[in-house]
This record gives C-alpha cells, sequence and structure tokens, in this order.
C-alpha cells in the first residue's frame, strides 16, 4: 500500500465537504492501490473476463459519487469501503449474468466464494455469504474488515495489519477465527 495517509486523510475530509477538486488531487495518491486491489478483486472472482480494473475502479466511484455525501474519513476507510463496493459490483454482476442465462430466477453460486478460501460446498449461495459477512461485521468489526482486507481486496497480513494499526499475530488469529465463524455460520 502506498504511504501518504495524511495527505488522503486530507484530501478525503475535503472531498467529504464538498470539494471536488479534492477527488481530482487524491485519485493519483491511491489510484495504484485500487487498480492492485480490483484486478485481485477480478482473478479471485471467475466469470468477469469483459471487466476491467479500471472499469471495475470507475464502477466503485460512480457509486461513491452517487452517495448522498462522502463520508469516508481516511486512508484505511477507503480502502475497506472499496473493497465492499468491488464486491458488491461483482455480486450485481453475477446476478444479472445468471438472471440473462437462466432466464430470472434463484442464482445459486458465483466464484467468489473460492475467494475468501473457505472449504464451502460449490452450491453455497452467494447472498448467504454476504449475509454472513454482515452478520460477522455485527459481532466483531476488526474481523470482518480482515476478511474484506485479505479477501476481497487481495492485501498480504502485514498490510492489513497496518491499516488496522494492528500487529501480524492480531490479523493472522482475527483471519483464523472468521473463516471459523464463517464456516460454521455457512454450515460448510
Amino acid at each position: 500500500m502506498g504511504e501518504g495517509g495524511a495527505d488522503v486523510t486530507g484530501l478525503l475530509r475535503r472531498w467529504g465537504e464538498g470539494d471536488t477538486q479534492a477527488l481530482d488531487d487524491l485519485l493519483p495518491d491511491v489510484w495504484d492501490d485500487l487498480r492492485r486491489i480490483a484486478a485481485s478483486e477480478l482473478r479471485s472472482n471467475a466469470g468477469h473476463g469483459t471487466l476491467q480494473p479500471t472499469a471495475l475502479i470507475n464502477d466503485v466511484f460512480v457509486r461513491l459519487l452517487g452517495a448522498d455525501r462522502v463520508r469516508i474519513t481516511d486512508r484505511r476507510h477507503l480502502f475497506t469501503t472499496a473493497a465492499k463496493l468491488m464486491r458488491q459490483v461483482l455480486i450485481d454482476r453475477a446476478r444479472a449474468q445468471h438472471r440473462e442465462k437462466r432466464g430470472g430466477g434463484h442464482w445459486q453460486r458465483v466464484d467468489l466464494v473460492e475467494a475468501i478460501a473457505l472449504p464451502i460446498e460449490p452450491g453455497t449461495d452467494v447472498a448467504a455469504l454476504a449475509q454472513a459477512l454482515d452478520a460477522l461485521a455485527q459481532l466483531d468489526p476488526r474481523m470482518a474488515e480482515v476478511v474484506e482486507l485479505r479477501s476481497f481486496a487481495g492485501l498480504e497480513v502485514t498490510e492489513v495489519a497496518h491499516l488496522l494499526g494492528v500487529d501480524e499475530r492480531t490479523v493472522y488469529r482475527d483471519w483464523a477465527m472468521a473463516r471459523a465463524w464463517l464456516r460454521q455460520h455457512l454450515g460448510a
């Protein structure tokens, strides 16, 4: 992950206050990291061969800009929000593709399940996985953040530890506990 957290925080604050120039100033500072996260998301989620990392980032910013008011507070919050939005964009695309292929109806699986390296049955409902992650966030927000950053943003343990301000052992422990909790919650 790039450095410059203080500069990014100031630009995010200005952007949140309505300064559109701040977004233009912010993007060069975070673009490479966002592109790496997007590329990781696309590698981890089969079936999106026509989507490029830049397009995924653009979709994320369309969603951010479409929100009533931007409330991203710092570099960590930006990357966790971006990872969540990328996951949602890919889930939405998978749902739409499945509806087109099947003529509508209930969809069962997207290869997103494989992205979090859980031993989950192939027929696992991705909507249930998303709900499980939301439930985990209610119980332990940091554990859910670790899953988001490790699985969906593709960050290494050292990067997650730096962003969350904890030591690597804590990340490893949260990662193991979150995986076990998700396996149990999903009935795998």
